[in-house]
This record gives C-alpha cells, sequence and structure tokens, in this order.
C-alpha cells in the first residue's frame, strides 16, 4: 500500500458497492478481489438503492441507531429476532424486542422476494 492513504472511512451498503463495481467493470477489467466481491454481492437477495436509503434513514431516526448497525441490518437482511440478536451482540447499546419487531416491520415493507 505505498503511496496510499485512507482519505475517509464510512461504512456503505453492498447494493451501492455492486453498483460501483459494475459501472467500474464497463471500461476496466477487475481484479481478483473485485470480481469475488461483485460475484458475492449478486447472488443474494438485495434492496434497491433507493429503498436502502430510505431503511438506513429510517433505522436512523426512527430508532436512533448509528449508520454502521443501519447498514449492517440491511445488508444481512435479518429474518427473525435471533439474527438480530447477532447483528446486536458486540453493540453497546441494548436494543428489546419491541424495537427488534419494529426493525423486521420496516424491512419487510420493503423486502421484494425475487
Amino acid at each position: 500500500m505505498i503511496g496510499k492513504n485512507v482519505i475517509k472511512k464510512e461504512e456503505i451498503p453492498g447494493v451501492t458497492v455492486k453498483e460501483t463495481l459494475e459501472e467500474f467493470s464497463q471500461e476496466y477489467e477487475l481484479n481478483y478481489e473485485q470480481n469475488v466481491t461483485l460475484n458475492h454481492l449478486a447472488r443474494f437477495p438485495r434492496y434497491s438503492a433507493e429503498d436502502t436509503e430510505k431503511i438506513i434513514a429510517e433505522l436512523q431516526s426512527e430508532l436512533g441507531l448509528r449508520h454502521k448497525v443501519a447498514v449492517h441490518i440491511v445488508d444481512l437482511i435479518p429474518k427473525d429476532i435471533d439474527d438480530l440478536r447477532l447483528i446486536f451482540a458486540k453493540e453497546p447499546i441494548q436494543i428489546n424486542k419491541e424495537e427488534m419487531e419494529k426493525i423486521l416491520d420496516i424491512l419487510n415493507q420493503y423486502f421484494v422476494d425475487e
């Protein structure tokens, strides 16, 4: 990594990474890591980019979740409370069952099974 500096570090949703890699691959050849990443992101169902931004904003405003946690929730698409508990296992805040159910309701509003 000689000559490279990290300018900004930010959690971004998988759908954004997928779109960026697809655009990049139109003009340039992807390296091995980029190909693996793109293949992985294409394999699993995702929310659309617009829905992803809406869900992240909703999770942050209504439940006060950090951006990082909201992005993880959107990327992993938890199906039940047990999946959500795994996401919150290392988080400093504790979230109750009602809030977890509200998160699942928000996700289910936007989820379209392909």
